[in-house]
């Protein structure tokens, strides 16, 4: 998935290999940059760009108290969110459906995140620079694409599974029975640790300070990125939207009763689940499209990186930070069902405490 677009000709400090973050963390702030193979300040700014040449970029300190806030807040209603759909779909047999693996599959994949990256990187912004080391970099940035990945891959998984259960109904109790769907949830992470090992050898997995993140360096090659893009993103976004598109048609038709011999009857609470992965849908799209719309543009013109600001980027940047943290709420709000189950676990462990 991307992280940005590609800055190495408007600024050869923007990403920093972390094995040689000692050194640099080494240097005084005050120490000139320089412009050929000389290593300067980790906040300079480029000669010509935001003010005069050689002055040092620092970003405002409001700036940086909000990206912690919203990190901190994605953190913990990441954490609490996710893990009460977990439970709540293990507890109640209602939801224990087989639609609901990809459910709790992607809350996996937004627990991945909130546990190991964003901490990292909320001790990046407040130490202004990456201290976890290089190993830690790598661990950060892979499991970060993991969740992003299967983020992606679980969510088209939820849309073919809504199509085949409302558009094929007849058929869907022997194509998405448990075992299968177990099967696929299985295929769907599989296929996200295949589309993600390529980062491991093609070295694009960097600090980037604008983000204080380890994270997907598209920088290292336009072609790359590309394929990244059509195939972690604009590939799995046409998927679900084809099958969202086929659901609501039908769905229209049934309103508008067309063709009243031979429509299938859509009852309201399945109508009422479609809605809920929808809107996860467009949520993920809004969070994550910005992002990989700047990078994709980006790599098919370079030009375009003296454009884009840096303020954009990092706004992009934590706006798909803060998608991990939506479903669960998503859940709680439009599926009664869910927002049960949230309330018993809830009292059950004020309870316990009590």
């Amino acid at each position: 998935m991307l992280n940005g677009p590609n800055f190495r000709d408007h600024d050869p400090m923007r990403l920093v290999d972390p094995r040689h973050l000692p050194q640099l963390m080494s240097q005084e702030d005050h120490e000139p940059s320089m412009e050929e193979g000389t290593l300067g300040p980790r906040n300079s700014t480029p000669a010509g760009d935001e003010g005069a040449q050689g002055q040092q970029y620092q970003p405002f300190p409001w700036v940086v108290a909000v990206l912690a806030g919203v990190l901190i807040t994605t953190i913990v209603v990441d954490v609490m969110g996710n893990l009460l759909v977990i439970v709540s779909v293990f507890r109640n047999r209602k939801l224990r459906k087989a639609g609901n693996a990809f459910a709790v599959s992607l809350a996996f994949a937004d627990l991945l995140v909130a546990l190991y990256p964003y901490p990292l990187v909320l001790t990046a912004i407040f130490h202004d620079g990456w201290i976890a080391g290089h190993i830690h970099c790598q661990i950060s940035g892979f499991l970060m694409g993991l969740s992003v990945i299967g983020s992606v891959f679980n969510i088209t998984g939820i849309a073919i599974n809504r199509y085949c259960y409302i558009c094929h109904s007849l058929k869907y109790d022997k194509l998405c029975s448990s075992s299968n769907t177990m099967c696929y949830v299985m295929l769907v992470w599989a296929l996200t640790i295949l589309a993600i090992v390529p980062n491991w050898f093609v070295e694009s997995l960097q600090y980037d300070p604008r983000v204080y993140s380890c994270t997907f360096a598209q920088s290292v090659s336009s072609l790359y990125t590309i394929v990244v893009v059509v195939v972690h993103f604009i590939v799995p976004m046409g998927i679900v939207s084809y099958c969202y598109l086929r659901i609501w048609i039908l769905v229209i038709q049934v309103r508008q009763r067309v063709k009243p011999d031979s429509r299938p009857k859509i009852k309201p609470h399945d109508l009422r689940n479609f809605l809920t992965m929808f809107v996860v849908f467009v949520l993920f799209a809004v969070c994550w499209g910005p992002l990989n719309l700047i990078g994709l543009a980006v790599a098919l013109d370079s030009r375009l990186s003296r454009v884009i600001p840096e303020w954009l980027f990092t706004a992009s940047y934590f706006m798909a930070y803060f998608n991990s943290c939506l479903n669960a709420v998503v859940y709680g709000v439009l599926n009664h069902k869910f927002r049960k189950e949230y309330k018993r676990i809830v009292l059950a462990i004020f309870k316990f405490h009590c």
